[in-house]
Protein backbone atom coordinates (compact mmCIF):
# COMPACT_ATOMS: atom_id res chain seq x y z
CA UNK A 1 0.00 0.00 0.00
CA UNK A 2 1.39 3.42 -0.96
CA UNK A 3 1.80 6.09 2.15
CA UNK A 4 1.23 9.93 2.50
CA UNK A 5 3.05 12.72 3.56
CA UNK A 6 0.99 14.81 6.16
CA UNK A 7 2.20 17.76 8.55
CA UNK A 8 0.86 16.53 12.31
CA UNK A 9 1.08 19.41 14.43
CA UNK A 10 4.04 20.97 12.68
CA UNK A 11 5.39 17.66 12.30
CA UNK A 12 6.26 15.49 8.60
CA UNK A 13 4.97 12.37 9.34
CA UNK A 14 3.93 9.31 6.80
CA UNK A 15 1.01 7.19 6.90
CA UNK A 16 -0.45 4.40 5.30
CA UNK A 17 -3.32 6.06 2.54
CA UNK A 18 -6.52 5.32 2.60
CA UNK A 19 -6.20 5.92 6.76
CA UNK A 20 -9.64 8.57 8.24
CA UNK A 21 -9.15 10.93 10.81
CA UNK A 22 -11.28 8.46 13.03
CA UNK A 23 -8.15 6.11 12.24
CA UNK A 24 -5.26 8.83 13.60
CA UNK A 25 -7.35 9.55 16.24
CA UNK A 26 -7.27 5.83 17.52
CA UNK A 27 -3.06 5.06 15.87
CA UNK A 28 -2.39 8.54 18.59
CA UNK A 29 -4.70 6.76 21.43
CA UNK A 30 -6.40 9.88 21.78
CA UNK A 31 -9.64 10.25 23.64
CA UNK A 32 -12.11 12.35 21.23
CA UNK A 33 -14.19 14.16 24.03
CA UNK A 34 -11.26 15.80 24.96
CA UNK A 35 -9.45 17.13 21.51
CA UNK A 36 -10.55 19.67 18.66
CA UNK A 37 -8.92 18.55 14.81
CA UNK A 38 -8.18 20.52 12.40
CA UNK A 39 -7.47 19.78 8.65
CA UNK A 40 -5.95 22.49 6.43
CA UNK A 41 -7.37 25.23 8.14
CA UNK A 42 -11.23 23.60 8.91
CA UNK A 43 -12.22 22.02 12.12
CA UNK A 44 -13.33 19.13 11.75
CA UNK A 45 -16.28 17.94 13.67
CA UNK A 46 -15.99 14.55 15.55
CA UNK A 47 -18.81 12.73 13.44
CA UNK A 48 -16.87 13.67 10.39
CA UNK A 49 -13.95 11.63 11.13
CA UNK A 50 -14.45 8.60 9.70
CA UNK A 51 -15.54 10.41 6.27
CA UNK A 52 -12.07 12.29 6.38
CA UNK A 53 -9.34 10.52 4.56
CA UNK A 54 -5.45 11.94 4.91
CA UNK A 55 -4.40 12.83 1.76
CA UNK A 56 -0.62 13.67 0.60
CA UNK A 57 0.32 17.23 1.73
CA UNK A 58 -2.76 17.41 4.41
CA UNK A 59 -1.99 19.96 7.63
CA UNK A 60 -3.96 18.37 10.67
CA UNK A 61 -3.29 20.27 13.90
CA UNK A 62 -4.51 18.52 16.99
CA UNK A 63 -5.48 20.12 19.98
CA UNK A 64 -6.00 19.00 23.57
CA UNK A 65 -8.13 20.71 26.31
CA UNK A 66 -6.72 20.16 29.89
CA UNK A 67 -8.79 21.04 33.04
CA UNK A 68 -7.29 23.03 35.81
CA UNK A 69 -8.17 25.95 38.13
Amino acid sequence: MSKVKIFLNGEEKLFESGLTIKDLVNFLELDVKKIAIEKNLQIIAPQDYEKEFLLDGNNIEIVSFIGGG
